[in-house]
């Protein structure tokens, strides 16, 4: 009854949230026009640093959630929204540091070669940490809303390309966006049955054998041990092994084959393949499809969205070499402006077509990612091409057959998972069959 009314409490002050009021970490109300007050993690970390005293370990962190929680946006329903601040770098330096590299061509070879070296970097820093990060799906999203934005406004301006030219660009970003939300919906996160988790625990005992014959036709029952030892015990036993190998203590499952827990999102997921963090969610069972035909169709997109720009600058130009050599492309600032987002857009689009080309590969063998990784750690696959071709021979039935269950795997979502009370009673059963 105590919960209830918290919870109705709770209910009852969101309701009454205005616009820029919101409840903080602490679980206190607050407002977005008191984002400078009270705060004494910030006052601590000022008055050490005058004084010249050591800072806390944890003083900055907590300095960093408090900034976090208080930035917010004034909302019209359930009170001020929170702001993700890595959000916001992206929508910053992007444009920043394309027009930077547009002024002269050794200022376009630094920023393109030092761009994706800085998110590389900060890559393998939120990996290490396995934090969550807005970062790569805001630069994602707003390097193709912006390029796109350039298209319009540069290069459509000039008149050098037809309406149905620009159509097929705006089809193909609408339809890339579309199967980039289908993508994060779902990726068959592996969930307990709460039915099982709430009932009593309950052990199971071996079958009872019944024989007619014994003790005058009477059919009593006898509990053996002997007769169903050997390959029925064996089978428990593996069983049981396996069950406690697959037991996640965090997510209180047994996971299935082929499932694994993502550290970054808390989850398990079936047939997990990777944490993708350009969409900032995983790819499993329920979306591996939709995450192969979203890189498709980004990719049809901005292959043919960059033959449309070098056309209109490097019109006396091949394709093949228009990107190499352009000559005079710098003369004029929106042409070297269009030209250098051609290169940064090459650049995205050659390590997406090599994301796709190693998830085509491993489907045509039948492993995801995390097998292969896991494969390769521990010495028990066959590769080839320096890792590119990883082949543990484990799942795999032949190109066709490995497509077809690709194609086909969604419609084995619904399989019940085994519930936590399931490992219990498995474990029952195994003490019991030693006595």
């Amino acid at each position: 009854m105590k919960k209830r009314a918290i919870k109705v409490r709770e209910e009852e002050e969101e309701e009454i949230l205005c616009c820029c009021e919101y409840v903080n970490w602490h679980g206190e109300r607050s407002h977005i026009g008191a984002c400078c007050c009270d705060c004494e993690d910030l006052d601590d970390a000022c008055d050490r640093f005058f004084k010249r005293e050591p800072q806390k370990p944890e003083s900055l962190s907590k300095v960093a959630e408090v900034v976090t929680d208080r930035i917010r946006v004034p909302w019209l329903w359930g009170g001020a929204r929170k702001v993700e601040l890595s959000v916001i770098p992206p929508l910053v330096i992007l444009p920043v540091l394309l027009h930077i590299a547009a002024l002269h061509f050794l200022l376009g070879v630094v920023v393109l070669t030092a761009l994706p070296g800085l998110v590389l970097w900060y890559y393998y820093f939120t990996h290490r940490k396995k934090g969550r990060t807005l970062f790569f799906l805001s630069l994602a999203l707003f390097s193709l809303a912006y390029m796109y934005y350039l298209f319009i406004t540069e290069v459509h301006s000039r008149g050098d390309v037809s309406m149905l030219q620009v159509a097929v660009i705006t089809v193909g970003v609408i339809v890339t966006l579309v199967a980039l939300v289908h993508t994060k919906r779902e990726p068959g996160i592996l969930r307990p049955n709460q039915q099982d988790v709430h009932s009593t625990v309950t052990y199971y005992s071996p079958l009872a054998d019944r024989d007619p014959a014994i003790n005058g036709g009477r059919q009593d029952v006898t509990m053996t041990v002997a007769n169903r030892a050997g390959a029925s015990e064996q089978a428990v036993v593996e069983q049981k092994e396996s069950s406690r190998r697959n037991w996640c203590p965090v997510c209180r499952v047994v996971r299935p084959p082929r499932a694994g827990h993502c550290r970054i999102c808390g989850v398990c997921v079936l047939r997990l393949d990777h944490h993708c963090v350009w969409i900032n969610s995983c790819v499993g069972q329920a979306n591996h499809r939709s995450f192969l035909l979203t890189l498709v169709l980004f990719l049809l997109t901005s292959l043919y969205g960059i033959s449309l720009v070098l056309q209109s600058v490097c019109p006396s130009q091949n394709l093949l070499t228009a990107l190499l050599y352009c000559p005079g492309v710098y003369n004029k600032y929106s042409n070297a402006l269009c030209f250098t987002c051609a290169w940064y857009s090459s650049i995205v689009t050659g390590g997406l077509l090599h994301l796709l080309v190693v998830q085509i590969i491993n489907v045509s063998y039948n492993v995801t990612e995390r097998e292969a990784r896991i494969a390769l750690r521990e010495k028990t696959a066959r590769s080839a091409y320096w890792g590119l071709i990883v082949d543990t021979g484990v799942y795999s039935r032949g190109f066709r057959a490995n497509w077809a269950e690709f194609m086909n795997m969604t419609d084995k979502l619904n399989l019940p998972s085994q519930a936590p009370t399931d490992l219990v009673a498995l474990l029952g059963d195994g003490k019991k069959r030693k006595v």
